[in-house]
């Protein structure tokens, strides 16, 4: 679904298992307190205000998936990298949903984490 300002919004049930660059990235735009109680595996941490300053580190060519603690974060950096031509998807519901779902939540040292 397109959110009208060209980012579509995936529910989390339709992401890939796993996320391999430069195919399929899970950016997660989180504050580091929030990514250090629990992220997705195979996540690339850029908090939200360092998008800008980092864009290198995004692949132009791959899928961008982004998410955040419940989705409002993730449309705004969603529709800032659409706009500078990166191919961002907007994960609906976050963390939150990718918790709901079943989708493993780890910490840096692979424990069990939260979100």
């Amino acid at each position: 679904m397109d959110d009208g300002a060209g980012v579509t919004q995936a529910d989390v049930t339709g992401l890939p298992q796993s996320f391999q660059a430069p195919a399929a990235t899970l950016l997660d735009v989180r504050e580091h307190d929030e990514w250090q109680r629990g992220h997705a595996p195979d996540a690339l941490h850029i908090p939200m205000g360092e998008v800008p300053s980092r864009l290198d580190e995004l692949d132009r060519d791959g899928q961008l998936y982004v998410i955040c603690h419940v989705g409002g974060r993730s449309q705004r950096v969603a529709q800032f990298l659409h706009a500078n031509g990166y191919p961002a998807v907007n994960v609906s519901g976050g963390m939150l949903a990718w918790a709901a779902a079943g989708r493993p939540v780890i910490t840096d040292d692979g424990r069990p984490g939260t979100v």
